[in-house]
């Protein structure tokens, strides 16, 4: 699917840039950098997922960061903001990946030189708590960053699904995505269509965005969402805190990932994952699916964050515009 300049011109933040930048697409012999921007990946896993790379025909630098150790994060937040600086002013390397998620990327956003990202784009990759860092980066520079599995958390495990690894065939090739995993699992909460620039990553890091000057934009976007370990009421307090905060009325629709493990745990009585979830989400009157592969998932499937998607409810359809750019001529 083709999405023309006037979808394009409409494409705008009230904070930060009025157009989209994508970065351009990986080829083999390229040189990608790894590093954790927020806690320290496990060796073994992070190992394995460094092979995958290779097996892709990619060359691997890893960061400082990765080998560094500071509590619960991996290295103090100065080490780790400037891990982020030296991959994106390396010109050599054409894509930077995080090894995990964890926790501390929030710690780091307001020391990150936005001019530095804006002035070389490349390919970013993550999830969980790399959303605050997606929603930022976009939002201040425009370009097109991936939500999707980590080298550590995912690739690394031995029982990975291998739809997981394939999302990783969107760096190297400018074909729009259309979701078409497990279709028939998807559930339409509210019929209809919208359209516009997808927005969204981890409920928890959305919300911890709130009243900060990274506080995440849905205005006409496309907002998904996903979250892990989280109990139903843990849930309904973060939902309804994006929904007093307008940002599901303010959305064009609404998408639901994966809440792996949010069903309650100790509490006799208490609401349902999908109580909570449709009480705050459906009052909105925005299309609204649910049941996406997408975040702490198996598989976990990969989604550009600012690319301009258009979602379905009448066929069940999720299709998104490339998220990379043919790039310069060798």
């Amino acid at each position: 699917m083709h999405f023309g300049p006037i979808v394009r011109s409409l494409f705008f933040y009230e904070r930060g840039p009025e157009c989209m930048i994508k970065p351009s697409k990986l080829k083999k012999g390229d040189t990608v950098g790894v590093i954790a921007p927020a806690s320290p990946p496990k060796t073994e896993p992070l190992q394995k997922g460094i092979r995958f790379l290779e097996e892709l025909g990619l060359n691997v630098k890893t960061g400082k960061s990765v080998h560094k150790k500071y509590g619960y994060l991996a290295g103090e937040d100065k080490e780790r903001a400037e891990d982020i600086h030296e991959m994106f002013g390396d010109r050599n390397i054409k894509a930077i990946f995080c090894a995990c998620g964890g926790f501390g990327t929030g710690r780091i956003v307001s020391k990150l030189d936005f001019d530095l990202i804006r002035n070389n784009p490349k390919i970013f990759w993550g999830y969980s708590d790399i959303t605050f860092l997606h929603t930022a980066i976009h939002q201040q520079t425009g370009l097109v960053t991936f939500h999707g599995p980590m080298l550590s958390s995912d690739i690394g495990l031995d029982d990975v699904h291998e739809a997981s690894k394939e999302s990783f065939r969107q760096l190297f090739q400018t074909e729009d995505f259309d979701y078409t995993y497990d279709k028939p699992q998807l559930e339409v909460l509210v019929e209809g269509a919208a359209s516009g620039p997808m927005i969204g990553g981890n409920l928890t890091l959305l919300v911890s965005t709130l009243g900060t000057p990274y506080e995440v934009n849905t205005e006409g976007k496309l907002l998904f969402i996903e979250d892990i370990d989280e109990e139903p009421y843990q849930v309904d307090r973060m939902v309804n805190q994006l929904k007093m905060a307008n940002k599901f009325t303010e959305a064009s629709g609404i998408i639901i990932g994966d809440f792996k493990n949010c069903e309650p745990k100790k509490r006799e009585r208490s609401l349902t994952l999908d109580e909570v979830l449709t009480e705050h989400i459906k009052s909105a009157g925005k299309p609204v699916m649910k049941g996406f592969k997408i975040g702490h998932s198996s598989p976990s499937i990969a989604i550009p964050v600012g690319s301009i998607g258009t979602m379905n409810t009448l066929d069940q359809t999720l299709k998104i515009e490339s998220g990379i750019s043919e790039g310069e001529k060798d």
